[in-house]
């Protein structure tokens, strides 16, 4: 493959269902001795519960590389993107989809592939099912699945809820850093430089001048306002779409019997569905290393094949 130069995200914001969202847009880069350019694929990568766009930097990076153009947004609530008006309502998977809608809709997006880690791909197999925004379901064209499945395990949601619905308030970075290298160190490995990222990627600073995480505490009522809002096989099932699911080795909230049950049926029954397990890693894979690039690229790649 040759290679392309080096490419540089633009910082950007849309309007979608009535609020201003921030996204990060890598534009590939023009490869060496191209003829005409052919027209670019999409790929929108989407963050888990309680992170940002920025988490999907490196992987960002690689497949603009390789010729996709990938847009990468902080959803509602969390990184650069507004905060909810009305928390109960709007913080939740159904009105994340409206969300979806709106910047495939801002962006002038046809056409995507969907990457989704976590949260992020539950709100890819929403989308791309049509169930609830059904003028998306023809335009995602393959989901990938980062440690994600229709339904979740109740100990790991637990888990998340106790870090992520207290936000703890720290006097200076490195007590942050420490925290995000102790809640998530199941992402596998990360260089120390790519901790001061994550870290420096998800402060906001309080009016007394210490520092907490970067999002809405009140994105957490999801799981009171809608507590089923993750059991989501009805939209697993009506899925039509080629799906890669990434699961950690040591994932605590996606079980194993969950993937079984995931090839069983809905896409899985139809030949649609690959698994991986991702050596390593927990909830869930980074998405930083060549092994997991590999693997989205190789999976985007037989779609275009």
């Amino acid at each position: 493959m040759p290679t392309a130069a080096a490419v540089t995200p633009a910082s950007c914001y849309a309007i979608c269902a009535g609020y201003e969202i921030h996204y990060m847009d890598w534009q590939p880069a023009p490869l060496p001795h191209a003829a005409a350019a052919p027209q670019v694929p999409t790929v929108i990568a989407w963050h888990g519960l309680a992170r940002t766009g920025r988490d999907m930097d490196a992987l960002a990076e690689r497949l603009a590389a390789a010729g996709y153009r990938v847009i990468c947004p902080d959803t509602l609530g969390r990184g650069l993107s507004q905060w909810s008006r009305a928390p109960d309502s709007d913080y939740c998977l159904a009105f994340y989809a409206r969300l979806a809608a709106g910047l495939f809709d801002a962006l002038g997006i046809e056409r995507a592939h969907w990457v989704g880690t976590s949260m992020g791909g539950a709100i890819g197999t929403v989308c791309a099912a049509g169930l609830v925004q059904p003028g998306l379901k023809r335009r995602i064209v393959s989901l990938v699945l980062n440690d994600n499945a229709p339904e979740l395990a109740a100990p790991a949601l637990v888990r998340i809820r106790a870090y992520a619905g207290q936000p703890p308030v720290f006097d200076t970075q490195a007590e942050l850093e420490a925290f995000f290298r102790r809640a998530y160190a199941p992402y596998g490995w990360l260089s120390d430089a790519e901790w001061r990222k994550l870290t420096e990627t998800s402060t906001r600073r309080l009016p007394d001048g210490r520092i907490t995480v970067h999002y809405d505490p009140a994105m957490m009522r999801q799981f009171t306002a809608h507590d089923d809002d993750y059991r989501i096989w009805p939209h697993y099932e009506a899925l039509d779409v080629p799906v890669l699911l990434l699961r950690g080795v040591d994932s605590d909230l996606v079980l194993a019997d969950t993937a079984r049950r995931m090839m069983q049926c809905g896409p899985g029954a139809r030949g649609l569905l690959q698994w991986v397990e991702v050596p390593g890693c927990g909830h869930a894979p980074a998405l930083n290393v060549p092994a997991h690039w590999q693997w989205v690229l190789d999976f985007l790649g037989a779609q275009s094949s």
